[in-house]
């Protein structure tokens, strides 16, 4: 339809709160129950809330691990370079593809140990980070809010309906 506004697939008109669940395992059996159900899921949100960054320490960096990494970092560079440079060439093939390899493991060592050195020792670990929600909501579309609420009054162990 012309001049009609596109709406955002992660947007609900009018939400209303259905649920809250300390993890999402929860909030989507609820979902998963009332797809079981027959209700029209389409008009349901999960919506992850109160946002943590959590970052696990996995190991100390030293100027070895470093210059490892970014020997094979560079190596993996080196292949790609030199694989499409063979593309391009029918002369010593072999020869140009571990002319990028040893040039890209070098490129690799340098910068790693570059940027480590740049820290001045004030990251002398490796870690991985990520965002989590320590609340997760189930929204629902007001036009179907009542019934949802009726039906999860039917999963095993629901609380009883603070909306009746």
């Amino acid at each position: 339809m012309p001049g009609r506004p596109v709406s955002s697939p992660l947007k609900l008109d009018f939400p209303q709160s259905l649920a809250v669940y300390d993890d999402y395992a929860a909030a989507q059996k609820t979902v998963d129950y009332l797809s079981d159900n027959k209700f029209p899921v389409e008009q349901l949100m999960i919506v992850g809330t109160d946002l943590k960054r959590i970052e696990r320490i996995t190991g100390r960096l030293t100027n070895g691990k470093v210059a490892l990494g970014g020997l094979l970092s560079g190596l993996w560079l080196g292949a790609f370079i030199g694989l499409i440079f063979t593309f391009f060439t029918d002369r010593n093939v072999l020869g140009i593809f571990l002319a990028t390899l040893v040039i890209g493991a070098a490129w690799g060592v340098i910068w790693a140990l570059v940027g480590y050195a740049a820290t001045r020792g004030q990251r002398d670990f490796s870690s991985v980070t990520q965002v989590v929600a320590t609340r997760y909501e189930v929204l629902v579309e007001h036009k179907s809010a009542a019934q949802a609420r009726e039906l999860l009054a039917g999963l095993p162990g629901a609380l009883p309906n603070p909306f009746a």
